[in-house]
Parts: structure tokens; sequence; C-alpha cells
């Protein structure tokens, strides 16, 4: 294209740019205005009450970030039936005063070809454009003339810039770089669930929330009404990833930690590791079952209900058949419990119509259920209970933790878990974090649950089998996106086979799909990690990157302050993000020691897990590995966080699997 043609066309799109944020804005405006004026023109209050949610969703996903482009892309159409058509492709809908589309979805059926379209299958594209941006104004643009045999895929210049932007701030959305690869796990149904068995960089916690987006962009009806919910590891990484989801006008979608999400109150005491480890472990669920239904009983006796000058009868054999029925209907433990109220005063309602030939009221079936002899019939064969009572019972109870662990746990196993100065009453026992699994286990042993239309598990390789069964009962009736690495499993429970996980999470049989590529982190550091793997005992395929602009230094040094100094100011001679990691013990004194900057992040080798940094000081990898069984695992995490440059330094020598 000649110069001149090309400075015009820049302009030209430059215009579109200016004229889809003020059509954004309109919109936006508009939607202020319903706001509003939504209670005088709704018919009612819980009219104007919905109008008044939906109407502040909608303002807040229509929000512009000048900072971003509002579109990335277009795609010019040479035959099919979108032939003589071009469409720009942006993180949302925009449209004009007459409803024209200006910008179209980047989940839009037709944006699919933005991503999938290729040489080989163009699917109607005659013209690919991507366009690059510096604060949000268009700089450039890049054209592949597919219907000419034009494709670039990872040579375009403009892709591998926004892939190697530097990493400032939170994480960001990957909408104008996603792969074919990719995108095909994006759209998979909303009944699909699959696991993502993604190598460091490859981007599969952004295909997982990219995901979540594009289900609700299809189903947000279904979904606002069941939920989606955003599983991480900590709270550091869930802040590094809040912002994506609202960047792509996604702004109802709920993140927590297991731990916060199974919490029923305060974690004031630790287990020692080898008592965490039984509790995780998926046996304690069948001990667990156990406990709950050896409180259900057989009636050994008649009961007698008075009713005014009546007195109703129900015997023995009847009453035993309530029991056993219910029992076999396989209902949680309090719902059985109820049904056993309801069909006891069935029969108490079948002997009173035919004896006074009517039926009695509500109010009455609600007074016998309520009456003692019902009560305390109910309290002898089928006991209400509460998950604290019961697991300090059985955590404070030998013999009764012997009965309910007999063939499952080991006596050892058993002498681990139970409480050596137990608290005198449920209410004042101090709960370990593994207690809150077992609590959360019978919580839904005795009732149910409600389940989210879709969950994204991310970090899912140190899920325990527990855990594991905390996530099923939340995605019972939805699907789940399995996200995680088992090279990267830190935890003593971490999963070494997908397969098992799961299966513990109710979905055996989902596809286990590799990524394997990676986009974020260099070559030179993706092969010093992938030299820890063998000794790792996973079986991963190494990672690949497609970057070959990384830089990488390990050395020996006699002087470890005055070495990071020196090397953390070579770092901020650069543009992007810094981290220190080291071993959990040694932060403090390496905070102490560097001068404080807003650039650079002094972090603890156990909460880095799913976070990038333009570029990492590694701090001696040896007392990484040195501080926790799965050590070389916490190491092979810590040397791909970085997505441009590494340094690792070191006064003692490097692990031996490293060299």
């Amino acid at each position: 294209m000649p110069a001149g043609d090309l400075d015009r066309e820049l302009d030209g799109e430059r215009a579109h740019l200016t004229e889809s944020r003020a059509a954004l804005r309109r919109m936006r405006e508009h939607a202020q205005a319903l706001f509003a004026t939504g209670d005088k023109v709704a018919g009612d209050s819980y009219t104007a009450e919905q109008l008044g949610r939906h109407m502040a969703r909608r303002v807040v996903e229509l929000a512009d970030d000048p900072s971003t482009p509002l579109f990335f892309g277009r795609l010019d159409f040479g035959d099919g039936e979108h032939a003589g058509n071009e469409y720009h492709v942006g993180r949302r809908h925009v449209t004009d005063e007459a409803g024209e589309p200006m910008v179209l979805d980047w989940r839009a059926p037709i944006s699919r070809s933005f991503y999938r379209a290729s040489v080989k299958d163009p699917q109607g594209v005659a013209v690919r454009r991507r366009f690059g941006f510096v604060a949000g104004a268009i700089t450039s643009f890049e054209d592949e003339h597919l219907d000419r045999g034009e494709e670039l895929g990872t040579a375009s210049k403009i892709l591998t810039q926004e892939i190697e932007r530097p990493r400032v701030g939170p994480m960001r959305d990957i909408v104008a770089t996603i792969q074919p690869e990719q995108d095909e796990l994006v759209r998979a149904d909303l009944g699909d669930s699959l696991c993502v068995q993604g190598a460091p960089g490859t981007g599969k916690t952004a295909v997982g929330l990219h995901r979540a987006a594009y289900l609700l962009y299809l189903h947000r009806e279904r979904l606002r009404r069941s939920g989606v919910l955003i599983v991480g590891p900590n709270q550091a990484f869930l802040g590094y990833i809040a912002a994506v989801l609202p960047a792509l006008g996604e702004v109802e979608v709920a993140q927590s930690t297991v731990e916060d999400l199974i919490r029923r109150g305060e974690v004031t005491a630790v287990d020692e590791t080898a008592a965490a480890i039984v509790k995780h472990d998926v046996r304690m669920a069948e001990v667990l079952r156990r406990a709950v239904w050896s409180h259900v009983g057989r009636p050994d006796s008649p009961m007698t209900v008075p009713d005014a000058s009546y007195r109703w009868r129900v015997g023995e054999e009847p009453l035993r058949r309530v029991v056993d029925e219910a029992r076999r209907e396989g209902l949680p433990y309090a719902v059985g419990r109820e049904r056993v109220r309801a069909r006891v005063v069935s029969l108490l309602l079948r002997q009173s119509e035919a004896h006074r030939g009517d039926s009695p009221s509500e109010a009455w079936q609600r007074r016998m259920a309520k009456s003692k002899p019902v009560t305390e019939f109910l309290d002898a064969v089928w006991p209400a209970l509460t998950p604290e009572g019961l697991l300090f019972a059985l955590l404070t109870d030998r013999d009764r933790l012997r009965e309910s662990a007999q063939g499952l746990l080991t006596d050892e196993e058993q002498e681990l878990i139970t409480q050596r100065k137990p608290a005198k009453t449920p209410k004042s026992t101090k709960w370990t974090a593994a207690d809150t699994v077992l609590l959360d286990e019978i919580a839904g042993l005795l009732d149910r649950m409600p389940s989210f239309g879709h969950v994204v598990l991310d970090e899912a390789q140190d899920l325990s089998p527990m855990q594991c069964r905390a996530i099923a009962r939340r995605s019972e009736h939805g699907s789940i996106t399995l996200l995680g690495d088992l090279a990267q499993g830190t935890a003593p429970w971490a999963s070494s086979d997908w397969a098992v996980s799961l299966a513990h999470l109710g979905k055996p049989g989902a596809p286990v799909v590799p990524l394997t590529v990676g986009f974020r982190v260099p070559a030179t550091v993706i092969a010093l990690a992938n030299r820890l793997l063998p000794s790792l005992k996973v079986n991963v395929l190494p990672a690949e990157s497609m970057r070959r602009d990384g830089f990488l230094d390990v050395h020996a040094t006699d002087d470890l302050e005055f070495d990071l100094a020196v090397e953390v100011r070579k770092a901020l001679e650069h543009e992007g993000s810094v981290a220190v990691i080291a071993a959990d013990a040694a932060v403090e004194t390496i905070r102490k020691a560097l001068d404080e900057s807003p650039r650079v992040e002094i972090v603890p080798a156990s909460i880095v897990k799913g976070l990038e940094y333009d570029h990492v000081i590694v701090v001696e990898p040896a007392d990484i590995v040195a501080a926790e069984p799965r050590g070389l695992n916490r190491l092979y995490v810590v040397l791909t966080r970085a997505v441009s440059r590494l340094t690792v330094i070191h006064a003692v020598p490097l692990p031996e699997a490293l060299t």
C-alpha cells in the first residue's frame, strides 16, 4: 500500500475509533437515563427494583477505559453470507444511533473467524487486520490477505508486541491475542466440563477467564440465576486476575479461594502436616458418612400422640417402615429427618380423617409435627446433627472414631487426628484449616448445597481429594473448567493424575487438553525450568516457548546482600514489574536490606503461584527447595514467573536437579 494510502487508511481507522467511543458513551448515557427514571416507568415496585438492578449493571458494563483499545481487529469478508462487509472486533458490542454495529463483541459468532480463519480455512475472510495501540490510540495496523495465501500467525509483529508488552499492574485480558487452540477451549459448550493441563505461560488462566466471559455472553440469563464462580489458590492471585472480567464487561462473577468458600468460622489452630494429610484424604469422606448415618436407629416401641380428646397410636412396624424408606431414598441426612417427620404426621392424619370424617387443617398438621411424642421419636431414631457437633464428637472420642474409621484408617492415622487437649464444647473448639474441609463434607451430608452454573477452578493441581469434593457439591448441576499444571503441585496432597481429580470433582471422563506452547515465558527461562521436570515425577510434556527475547543470568556470589541490591538496580533500568522471590523465611531479611521502590515486590515463594513479573530475581534456590517437602516443584513455579528477564543469584550451591 502506498504511503499516502497508508496514512489515509490509518486516519480512517482512528476516526472509526473516535466515533465508536462516542457511540459507547451514548449507550452508557442512555442506560444512566433509564436507571434514573426507571421507577417512573415501571408498573410496580418489584418491576422497578428489577429494572433498576439491570440498568445499574448495564451502566457498569458499558464503562469505557480510554487506555485500552475499544477494538483490536477487523474482518473484511470476500464471500459467503457476509461478502462485501467489514466488521471491527472488540471487547464489547457497540452500535450507532440507528442500531447498526460499529464494533462486534469478540464472543459473537462472526468474531470467531478472527481467531480461527486461516489460509486453509478462510471462512469467507479476505483480509484480517490487527491494530497496534499505545495508551488506547491506534498507532499501526497489519493486514493478512487470506484470499492471497498470506498468513502471519505468530510471525505477526503486532501479535508479538502485545504478548511481550511489559507486565505492570493486574493481569490483562488476551482477547487480541487468543490463539486457535485457545479459542477452541474458550468456546466450549456450557454443558462440557474440561481440564486444561497448561505448562507455564501457555495462557491457561486466561483461557478459563475468557471461557467464563464467553459462557456469560451466550447463556446470560441462565448463568445470572445459577452464577459463575472463579476459584483461585489465594487472595493475591484473585487480586491479580480481578480486573480481567470487568474489562470484558462482566461484573457479576463470584471469586473465592477454596478456604473462603467453605469457611464456617475462624481458623484458629494449625494441624501438624501428617494430621492434615489424613484429614484431606478421600477416605475421610467415608469415615464421616459412617459417623453421620450411625445416628439413625430403629424404632422399638409404638408412638402415642394426644390430640384433644383423641389419642392417636402408631405401631412399631409402620414407624420402622417410615424410617427404612427414608433411609433407602438416599436423601441428605437433615432432609431425611424432615421426611420421616412428614410421613409420621401423614400416618396421624389418616387416623384423624378416619375418626373425624374431615381433613384437619394445616395448623393442626404443624402442631402434630412439633408435638412432644413426634419430636422425642425423631430425636431417638433420627436425631438432629450439626457439622461442628458431629466432628467434635468424632475427633475427641477415640471409640467413636474407631467405629467409623474401622478398615479405613490405621490406628496411627486415627491417633494423628484425635484432639490431644479437646475443648469442652464444639463452640469453644479451635478448628484448623483441614477441619473446615471436614465440616463442609458433613454439611454436604446433612443438607443440599446450591450449585453454580459454571465453576472455573485454577491452580487445581494443589487441591486435595476432600477439597475437590467441596467444589463438586457446588457444581453438581453445572460444568467446570479445571486449570492447572501437575508440575507445579506444591501441596502435600498435590495431584499427580488429572483423571483422579476429575473423579473427585464429580466429572469423570472430562477431557484433559494439554497446552504446551508458551506465550508468556521466554524460551531461555523455560529451558532452565524444564531441567527440573525429570525430578518432579509427573507425566507432563515439557513446555515450549514462541518467545526468543528473554534474558537469563544464573550466577554465584560471595556477598548476597550486595549483589541483590545491584541486580535490583539493574532490573529497574528496564520497563515493567520487578519481583524478588525467596524462601518465606528470608523475605523479612531481604525487605530490610533493600531500598523501597514501588516497582519492586518482595514475594515469598509460597504465594507466587499464578503471578507474573517482567523481571524476576530468585534468591537462593536451594533454600526454596529445602523449605518444604515438594520444594523442587515450588522452585519450578518460582522460575517460571518471569515473562522477560530472570536472574538467579546464590551463595550456596544450586540444587542438583537444576544443574
